[in-house]
């Protein structure tokens, strides 16, 4: 700026979290009750970060104390986070609307005016900066119309007559190459540490050398030396080009009155990105007259301060009656991890993706426990459940949805209750629960049943045409046999979770027979390396081969992979028609992308803690997800799955296994002949 002019400071923003008024609404009503004294609250900025765009002084939930001790702030100290500097403030909440807006809006910011002033004349501003920005709230909460009324003030010490401004430019156009390069280092310096990060005020010290350091403004007598440059620096929320922040004001007040300067060089601090951004930041003289009575406490300052909105000096008001709800809350607050992977670990995170994807769960046990919980994690919101079982003393312990009461008086459903207690962890989510068994091959029926079985086809059917992607969590191979075959014929994402006693399998089935994209060779299903169709795998076995029984930590293990192995495929982009790729392979190249590689088959193992991936593509002769398995079934419909149900063989007949086992019966092998030319490799 040529000429002198005065100063013309931008004042100070709020912003409120919803979790503010939660928290206040809820200290009203659990704990203060009538009592309207005042409480203190702390309130957060940090420097401006972006060019177009001033930060805020932000209320969050914790600027307020908790229930149990009111005198103490949860977050009366950040412990030297960067992004949340801690403004100390206090809270007039009264009881009536009348009593809010006849409140004396002037003795108020007199009396905290008074307390910056004090805080300067006793040194109290030298140690602790952060009181220089005190702030004042006054609000009032009117509880059955979820309104809320407040009024910030940023309490300024006014300078008369004003400070005079000589110069203000770009700190990139005040600086000399080396001057700039060493104060961005010593700034970023003085920001990353864990002891100064949230210090908002300081100084900056420039050697003959070009050498810059940040000190305390508490160090200013130990930077007095001939050719140091000094500059006084503050975090400054404001990113006008032509105007400092607000807390500027009492920052020459301290030093007018401290150190009885009348030239005055500072430093807007601001950031892009994280770092020093000296194209952002200003560096300007202010010429101060101290006030008649300043330097010996004898007279306070008038003060300026309350918040205006578009130019006006009025209260705000704003209605959180939709928002206050619990669930709308909760909501709100369940994605918050989502989010935050957003900044920065996962920027190309598709939450739209994730919250309309349906996911179809078959099984309501120990795996399909674990899966709903980890989908409402990665933010799904649609899940319905299928189990035809109820819910014994037994699984509790193990099943995670399911408590005690689930089990008396015989046993609730499982896909009932399990959609129960998803409700009460998540009440948004969209949970369902449908009772039916899944007809399967090698379990054949009886005539009077067959109706029965027919309608249990159609709803699988109807149930995986109207979602995107398929658990296969069931307790029998099977029972996967049929919504193989649905969603290979229907193209739908599929994942099958199976587990021994101490290993698991977690897979993902590949595109359909007769998806669109032919040029690529499609991935095998669960089916697809057997040799034999389906049968009965719990006939004629002990209790400990007809359950699953495995090691506890296993299905938590297997469960988490396959709800990975969705999101990777979501986020790929090839979808579905995605190539299996193996961990540590040079050649897999989506192992680039955030997300990493994206597998076939995971084999793990609890014995040996190891875990392997592994690729296996479709066979021409599988039972569940050949062409000619599913053509069949496109031509024939429900008779081709009641022949399949009641004669198992049929299927092997039909996919040529059976003429696949007659040939390799014929072969006969010389065991006794070391000649390797007359050794057949099957």
């Amino acid at each position: 700026m040529a000429s002198e002019s005065i100063v013309v400071f931008a004042q100070f923003q709020s912003a409120v979290d919803e979790g503010f008024w939660h928290r206040l609404s809820s200290l009203k009503l659990n704990k203060l009750g009538i009592d309207d004294s005042p409480i203190p609250i702390t309130g957060f900025y940090a420097p401006c970060s972006h060019p177009q765009v001033s930060n805020h002084l932000t209320l969050l939930a914790e600027s307020l104390p908790s229930e149990s001790n009111e005198q103490s702030s949860t977050a009366a100290t950040s412990g030297g986070n960067r992004n949340r500097c801690p403004v100390p403030g206090i809270l007039y909440n009264t009881n009536t609307i009348e009593s809010f807006h006849a409140l004396d809006k002037k003795s108020l910011l007199k009396a905290e005016a008074k307390k910056i002033w004090d805080d300067i004349h006793t040194g109290k501003a030298v140690e602790d900066s952060a009181v220089l920005s005190r702030f004042l709230l006054i609000s009032f909460v009117d509880l059955k119309k979820w309104t809320f009324h407040y009024w910030f003030a940023f309490p300024a010490l006014v300078l008369d007559p004003p400070a005079t401004l000589v110069d203000l430019k770009r700190a990139s156009q005040y600086f000399s190459l080396e001057e700039a390069k060493s104060v961005s280092v010593a700034c970023n310096e003085w920001r990353n540490s864990s002891l100064t990060a949230d210090v908002p005020f300081f100084l900056v010290c420039i050697d003959p050398n070009s050498l810059a350091t940040v000190k305390h403004i508490k160090d200013w007598e130990t930077c007095q030396s001939d050719g140091n440059k000094l500059l006084f620096g503050f975090y400054d929320p404001c990113h006008l080009p032509n105007n400092p922040g607000w807390a500027l004001r009492n920052f020459l007040a301290l030093i007018s009155v401290r150190w009885n300067l009348k030239s005055i060089c500072f430093l807007c601090y601001r950031e892009n990105r994280g770092f020093a951004d000296l194209g952002l930041c200003l560096v300007g003289e202010a010429l101060i007259t101290v006030p008649q009575g300043w330097r010996d406490h004898q007279c306070l300052p008038n003060a300026v301060g309350w918040e205006q909105s578009k130019g006006r000096q009025v209260s705000r008001c704003i209605s959180l009656a939709k928002s206050m709800d619990p669930t709308r809350l909760a909501i709100s607050a369940a994605d918050l991890n989502l989010k935050l992977m957003r900044w920065r670990a996962l920027p190309s995170l598709n939450l739209n993706a994730l919250s309309s994807m349906k996911c179809l769960l078959l099984g309501a046990s120990t795996l399909g426990c674990q899966v709903a919980r980890m989908l409402m994690a990665w933010g799904v919101r649609k899940i319905t459940l299928v189990d035809n079982g109820r819910v014994p003393m037994s699984n509790p312990l193990r099943q995670s949805l399911y408590t005690l009461d689930d089990c008396l008086n015989g046993g609730e459903y499982k896909a009932t209750a399990a959609v129960k207690s998803l409700s009460w962890i998540f009440p948004a989510v969209d949970a369902e629960g449908v009772v039916m068994a899944i007809p399967m091959p090698g379990h054949p029926m009886p005539s009077q049943e067959e109706d029965n079985v027919l309608e249990d086809c159609r709803r699988l059917h109807d149930l995986v045409d109207s979602h995107d992607a398929v658990f296969l969590l069931t307790d029998t191979r099977e029972s996967r046999w049929l919504p193989t075959l649905l969603c290979a014929n229907t193209n739908k994402i599929t994942i099958t979770a199976a587990l021994g006693f101490d290993s698991f399998l977690v897979m993902r089935h590949g595109a359909g027979p007769f998806s669109s994209n032919d040029e690529r060779q499609r991935l095998g299903c669960y089916f697809c390396s057997d040799v034999v169709a389906p049968i009965d795998s719990t006939a004629n076995r002990t209790l400990d081969q007809q359950c699953t029984v495995t090691r506890p930590g296993l299905a938590p293990i297997a469960s988490a992979l396959a709800v990975e192995l969705l999101v990777g495929i979501l986020h790929h982009p090839h979808g579905i028609f995605a190539d299996g790729e193996l961990a540590n392979s040079s050649s897999s190249g989506s192992s680039e992308l955030p997300l990493g590689v994206l597998p076939h088959q995971i084999r793990g193992s609890l014995s040996q803690f190891s875990q392997m991936t592994l690729v296996g593509q479709s066979s021409n002769s599988c039972t569940a997800c050949s062409s000619t398995v599913v053509s069949e079934y496109r031509e024939r419909g429900m008779e081709f799955i009641i022949q399949a149900i009641n004669h198992p063989t049929y299927l092997e007949d039909l996919t040529g296994l059976t003429e696949l086992m007659k040939s390799a019966s014929s072969f006969k092998l010389d065991w006794d002949n070391d000649d390797d030319d007359d050794c057949v490799e099957i």
